[in-house]
């Protein structure tokens, strides 16, 4: 398996900042049996980037566009945190003793055999790195096939 292959499809669509534009995503999702398993939003006084992990990321992709949405989609890697105090700071600390940048992460709504699950946005060219030491340091990679089946 290429490390390509452990990213998660993100669903990535862009919202004017105004009412009803979250509640009209989750809406379109929903009537189209697209189950939400993560979010993350980020607003200006404008716009907001609502991020997504679905169990059918092309599906949700094409039926967002079709009403209009302005959607990407990106790789995010699933990382197993152990669900302790001081967890995700052992992790973060291998990444930065890596020179691995983190550009944005947030969590899953589950855990997995008691790991919290954390979705991170590395660099690209820090993907290879990032995969590297997560297996020195033991922490788990749920391959992105599987996110989307949690």
């Amino acid at each position: 398996m290429s490390n390509t292959d452990l990213l998660a499809k993100q669903v990535s669509i862009f919202l004017e900042n105004k009412s009803g534009r979250l509640a009209e995503v989750c809406r379109v999702l929903g009537e189209h049996g697209i189950n939400i398993r993560a979010l993350c939003i980020a607003d200006t006084s404008d716009f907001g980037i609502l991020r997504l992990i679905v169990d059918s990321p092309d599906k949700a992709v094409d039926v967002l566009q079709a009403v209009g949405f302005s959607v990407g989609s990106t790789g995010v890697l699933a990382l197993r945190i152990p669900d302790q105090p001081g967890g995700l700071g052992g992790v973060l600390g291998k990444l930065e003793e890596a020179g691995v940048n983190v550009e944005y992460m947030y969590a899953f709504f589950i855990t997995v055999e008691g790991d919290a699950i954390v979705l991170f946005k590395v660099d690209d060219s820090s993907l290879d790195a990032t995969v590297k030491v997560m297996g020195e340091a033991g922490v788990g990679i749920v391959p992105g096939d599987e996110v989307h089946g949690l």
